[in-house]
C-alpha cells in the first residue's frame, strides 16, 4: 500500500495533524498508525480531579481553525454538554474529559489503523517504507509521533516491578492504604500522585522533591509569551548553546504544579494533622535526590542525598512511584534511517517545518512531532502550540500555506539569532 504520509502513533500530536488534513483527504492521502485497539491518552495518570495545565481552547484544532468539526466546543456540543460545562465555570477541562474528547476526534478519523506496531521504517531510495508484524506501507513522508519514553532513575532500573514502576502506570498500581509510599519527582504529575495518595487514606506517604520546594507552574502573561508560534521561530535561531541556557531558566514555566493543585494538597496536609484521627503522617522532602536504593526484609531503603551538600539519609518504604519525566528520542524503528540523520550534541537536528535533516531526497520528508523540545522550545511537548504545530506540518507537506500560521504581533521584543532571516 502507498500513500502520501504516514503518522505514526495516534497520541494528540497526530490527532490533530489528522484532524487539520482531514479538509484535504480527495487530495492527499494519509494513514495514521497506533498500536493499541484504542486511542488513550496516559492511561495510567488519568486520576480523579487530575485537570490540564492550558484551556480547552487550546485543542487540537482550534487555534488555526476554530470552524473545525473537531473542536473541544464541537464535542460539548455534540455530546450535550455545552450549558453544563460553562455553567460549572471549568477553565481547563479535565484529563478524563480531555481523554473523552481525544477518542471521540479519533472514532470521526476514517485515516486510523489500529493494532499496527511500527516495527522498522527504511527508505528505498524513492519512498520510505514503513514495515509492521503483518504489512508494509509504502509512503513519500513520514510523521514521528510516538510520544516520550518514561525517564526512570539510574538506581531505580534494576529494581522495576510490582513495586517500584514509573507513574505512567500509577492508576494501574495504586498502593494500599497501609503501605508507605515514596513519590520522587517534584512537577504536576508528582503532585498529582502524592495528593491521590492522600485521598484514598494513604497516610504514610512521603514526596521526595530536589528541587527547594513544591513550585508553582509560572503562568503569568509575559511567560506565556513562551507559549506562542513567535517566540518558537525566536527560539529556532538562536544557537545550540543558548538554547539548553533557555530551557534551564524556564522550567517552571512548563513543569511547575499548577497552584490550585498546590493549594489542594496543602488544605488537606492541614486537614490531616489538624482534624484527622489516622494514623502516619505525610511528608515533604524537599533537597533531596534519589541516589541509590537496595531491597530490604521490609521493602526498600531510599538513599537520599542532599544535591548541594551531598549529605546521604536513609528513608524506608513499601512501595516507590517515580514520578521522574520522560526522555524525547527517536523510537527505535527509525534505527534503519538513524546514520542518515543529521545530529548536533546527540539531538537531531530538526527544521523550522519539524523536518529532520537527513541525507535522503528532498521530497522524502520525516516529521517530529512532540520531540522539537532542544530546537523549538519548552511549549514543545505542552498542548498550548499542539494545533500550531500541525497546521505548519501540513502546510509544508502540501508545499503551500493552506493555514495562517503567523504571529506578527507580539508583546516583547526578543534577541534574534544569526539564523533568522
Amino acid at each position: 500500500m502507498t500513500v502520501d504520509l504516514i503518522a505514526i502513533g495516534a497520541g494528540p500530536a497526530n490527532l490533530s495533524l489528522a484532524a487539520l488534513l482531514e479538509p484535504q483527504q480527495a487530495t492527499i492521502r494519509l494513514r495514521l498508525l497506533e498500536q493499541r485497539p484504542a486511542v488513550s491518552w496516559h492511561p495510567g495518570l488519568l486520576l480523579p480531579g487530575a485537570r490540564l495545565q492550558v484551556s480547552h481552547l487550546k485543542d487540537l484544532v482550534t487555534p488555526v481553525l476554530p470552524t473545525s468539526p473537531y473542536s473541544f466546543l464541537s464535542f460539548l456540543v455534540q455530546n450535550k454538554q455545552f450549558y453544563r460545562y460553562t455553567a460549572a465555570g471549568f477553565d481547563r477541562p479535565s484529563r478524563a474529559e480531555f481523554d473523552r474528547y481525544l477518542r471521540w476526534v479519533a472514532d470521526r478519523l476514517p485515516s486510523i489503523e489500529y493494532g499496527q506496531r511500527v516495527q522498522a521504517i527504511d527508505h528505498d531510495g524513492a519512498e520510505f517504507t514503513v514495515t509492521t508484524a503483518d504489512r508494509v506501507y509504502r509512503a513519500r513522508s513520514i510523521v514521528l509521533g510516538t510520544g516520550p519514553v518514561p525517564r526512570v532513575p539510574d538506581c531505580a532500573r534494576p529494581h522495576l516491578g510490582g513495586t517500584v514502576f514509573h507513574a505512567s502506570e500509577y492508576a494501574f498500581r495504586r498502593p494500599e492504604p497501609h503501605q508507605r509510599v515514596a513519590v520522587v519527582g517534584g512537577g504536576q504529575t508528582s503532585a498529582e500522585v502524592f495528593l491521590d495518595l492522600l485521598d484514598h487514606r494513604c497516610r504514610d506517604v512521603v514526596f521526595i522533591t530536589r528541587r527547594s520546594n513544591l513550585l508553582p507552574l509560572d503562568e503569568s502573561p509575559f511567560t506565556n509569551e513562551f507559549f506562542t508560534p513567535h517566540y518558537t521561530r525566536i527560539f529556532h535561531g538562536l544557537d545550540s548553546m543558548t538554547r539548553r541556557e533557555q530551557l534551564a531558566d524556564q522550567l517552571l514555566a512548563s513543569d511547575g504544579i499548577s497552584a490550585d493543585l498546590l493549594r489542594q494538597i496543602y488544605r488537606t496536609l492541614y486537614e490531616l494533622q489538624y482534624t484527622s484521627e489516622s494514623a502516619g503522617s505525610p511528608i515533604v522532602r524537599p533537597l533531596q535526590e534519589l541516589a541509590g536504593m537496595r531491597r530490604t526484609h521490609s521493602g526498600w531503603s531510599l538513599a537520599l542525598r542532599h544535591p548541594r551538600t551531598g549529605e546521604v539519609v536513609e528513608e524506608i518504604v513499601d512501595v516507590v512511584v517515580l514520578a521522574t519525566g520522560y526522555s524525547h528520542d527517536l523510537p527505535q524503528y527509525v534505527d534503519p534511517l538513524r546514520d542518515r540523520i543529521r545530529f548536533e550534541h546527540g539531538q537531531p537536528v530538526v527544521g523550522r517545518d519539524y523536518s529532520l535533516e537527513w541525507d535522503g531526497p528532498e521530497d522524502s520528508v520525516v516529521y517530529l512531532q512532540n520531540a522539537a523540545r532542544h530546537s523549538h522550545g519548552i511549549a514543545d511537548p505542552n498542548l498550548s502550540l499542539l494545533a500550531w504545530r500541525s497546521a505548519v506540518i501540513v502546510n509544508s507537506v502540501l508545499g503551500k500555506e493552506l493555514y495562517d500560521v503567523s504571529d506578527p504581533h507580539n508583546v516583547i521584543t526578543w534577541h534574534e539569532g544569526p539564523d533568522l532571516p
